[in-house]
């Protein structure tokens, strides 16, 4: 028997991969959009065409968990201070969102689908609410979340989110049915309350203690197995006591948006985060009832397209009235269509209130997932509208927001040579984002009043979660271990527009990296050196001309035996460039008179021919910074 059952749940997991590796890709290739394709895949192994998958709610459970993800990676995207100042978008225009488009489909429920009094407010207030997952995905494939539209359409949909636990009160109000075992609403209050405020001590005081510990051990796979525990530890802690699981992790991932190890979270959340949000696309559309709209699709369809009506004039309504641009009120109005997860659970709950009927809700549930479906439809006619009538004198969201990140730099490894370099770029204005991995100095620099955050800079998970692609530049200022030509061509590949800078550690580690497609490559100790040798020849009386003369030349023959080095990968190419005690450059280049008289005429410079150069090589110049010596023993 568990044999079997385990049989059975490993080839449903095939049959879900299976169908997303083949619908997905197609449906992106066809400009329709990846949420389609999970869609698409989730009606094509559902029991009403190929069957392949009976049970359609075993995998609800796991899929919630992609919605709960991603608001806790929002979360962490919002410092406490943008959510402050969210805060009239959220209770202002998000409560008027949720009340007005409720109101209005009040009498079109009663209408088309001749529902009563008590199960149309229910079905107008659930439909209100929009599909958190799927309209953020929209904004993240567009790449406009963080633009003023996508900020208004993420107010409106944590309010939509907060809004299910009073609906779901509603639910039992109109049954007119309370269990009597249900508690006061002042000791819900109370424990939702209590939850929130455990979440907020934990997030501030235990967790950071937590990263540390984990630091220590070394043990890099509990780094993710702790960023799993938050997220999935607060959903079950809020739905516990009734509420959202989504809100939970939101409010988690809100606390834990100053702190440091905020990036490496969101890193080690991604691959989990995209995979169970497209299980959860998947058992949408799994779970679309097509006998239901096979037996009345006359009446889904005309309801779903009076229900899209409705929101879309709502919405759009709303953010026009409250100051928000043409293109974005169109783009939140089509974006925020669509009917979402959350009715499915308001209409389960009426269902087993009583107030509304098995096929009632398995045809509302057919016109929510219709909805979804159209949704990215209206959003690509938005979009083709928008690029046939652009607005006059005003620039869109995007736009907008390239200009307002140009100059963002990504700096990774504050140690002694990061911190000078991003002294430099601060003194600037310039917006730095600083990641370093060793936590004790991580802490050390919050007293100096700088926010470093916990990562491995050259990881592209990290980077992308540190916002590498709308960055411009990226500053590698050292590792650990040593870097290699795959992974800097890793991250330009990822992040093709990123100019890349490395700091190396020297002439060995340099050779690699000019295999890649660095923009810069800076060798560690180099120019120490050449401002300590200019300062000796200085300190036993040659003169400015004299000094430029030899660095120049000692410039160029290190360069020069550089390039050979790199291109035959013989460290002895060369040698007979390196100045020795038989070879020095005083004795063909210049004359220099004694030096332990100031009364002696200047030394007579004459000019140096210049080496013939086979490649260019990137610049190897460095500022000052070691405390060693290259083990190599020519840097």
């Amino acid at each position: 028997m568990a044999a079997t059952a385990h049989g059975s749940a490993l080839f449903e997991a095939v049959v879900y991969l299976a169908a997303a590796l083949v619908c997905v890709p197609l449906f992106a290739r066809l400009k329709i959009g990846a949420i389609i394709g999970y869609l698409a895949a989730g009606l094509l192994i559902g029991p009403y065409v190929l069957g392949m998958v009976a049970d359609t709610g075993a995998v609800t459970g796991l899929a919630e968990l992609g919605v709960v993800m991603v608001m806790f990676v929002i979360g962490l995207e919002l410092r406490p201070s943008r959510l402050w100042a969210l805060r009239k978008d959220i209770f202002g225009l998000g409560s008027a969102q949720v009340a007005l488009t409720g109101l209005l489909l009040v009498p079109v429920a009663t209408a088309i689908l001749g529902l009563g009094w008590r199960a149309a407010i229910v079905v107008g207030f659930g439909l209100a609410l929009s599909s958190t997952a799927f309209a953020l995905q929209l904004y993240k494939e567009r790449g406009t979340l963080n633009t003023p539209g996508g900020e208004r359409a993420f107010a409106i949909l944590l309010l939509q989110d907060m809004a299910l636990v009073p609906l779901l009160a509603m639910v039992s109000l109109l049954a007119g049915a309370p269990s009597p075992d249900a508690a006061a609403g002042w000791q819900t209050g109370l424990v939702t309350l209590g939850a929130v405020v455990a979440v907020v001590a934990v997030g501030r005081y235990g967790l950071p203690w937590l990263f540390d510990f984990i630091v220590a051990s070394g043990v890099r796979e509990l780094l993710t197995a702790a960023a799993l525990f938050i997220v999935v530890g607060t959903a079950a802690l809020m739905a516990s006591i009734g509420l959202s699981m989504a809100l939970g992790a939101f409010i988690a991932g809100v606390v834990l948006a100053d702190s440091e190890f905020r990036h490496q979270l969101e890193a080690d959340i991604e691959p989990f985060r995209g995979l169970l949000l497209g299980l959860f696309f998947i058992s949408v559309g799994t779970g679309l009832k097509l006998p239901v709209l096979l037996i009345q699709p006359t009446l889904i369809v005309g309801f779903t397209l009076a229900l899209l009506f409705a929101k879309i004039l709502v919405l759009y309504v709303l953010t026009r009235v409250t100051g928000s641009k043409l293109t974005d009120a169109r783009e939140i109005a089509a974006s925020l269509a669509q009917s979402g997860e959350f009715g499915f659970v308001l209409f389960a709950a009426a269902q087993g209130a009583g107030l509304l009927k098995p096929d009632e809700a398995s045809m509302l549930g057919a016109c929510i997932t219709l909805s979804m479906l159209l949704t990215p439809l209206l959003s690509r006619a938005v979009q083709y509208l928008g690029r046939r009538a652009p607005e006059d004198g005003m620039d869109d969201g995007p736009a907008l927001a390239d200009r307002t990140r140009k100059g963002r730099i990504i700096l990774a490894g504050y140690g002694r040579f990061g911190q000078v370099v991003a002294q430099m770029l601060l003194a600037r204005g310039l917006e730095v984002t600083l990641i370093d991995s060793d936590p004790a100095r991580i802490r050390l620099t919050r007293q100096f009043g700088q926010t470093v955050y916990f990562g491995n800079g050259w990881r592209v998970d990290v980077l992308r979660a540190a916002g590498a692609e709308s960055a411009q530049m990226l500053i590698l200022c050292g590792s650990k271990d040593r870097m290699t030509a795959d992974q800097i061509q890793r991250i330009k590949r990822e992040f093709p527009s990123l100019q890349v800078l490395v700091r190396v550690s020297d002439r060995i580690e340099l050779m690699e990296l000019l295999k890649s497609d660095a923009d810069f490559l800076i060798r560690e100790v180099f120019e120490s050196a050449v401002a300590m040798g200019r300062e000796a020849l200085k300190r036993i009386g040659l003169d400015a001309s004299t000094i430029e003369t030899i660095e120049t030349e000692f410039r160029t023959r290190d360069e020069t035996r550089l390039t050979m080095q790199a291109e035959s990968g013989d460290m002895f190419r060369g040698r007979d460039l390196i100045f020795r005690p038989d070879n020095p450059l005083t004795s063909t280049v210049f004359d220099i008179g004694p030096t332990d008289d100031a009364d002696d005429t200047a030394p007579t410079v004459r000019p140096i021919a210049q080496p013939a150069r086979r490649k260019p090589v990137k610049a190897t110049r460095e500022p000052v910074e070691d405390d060693g010596f290259d083990q190599t023993g020519w840097s």
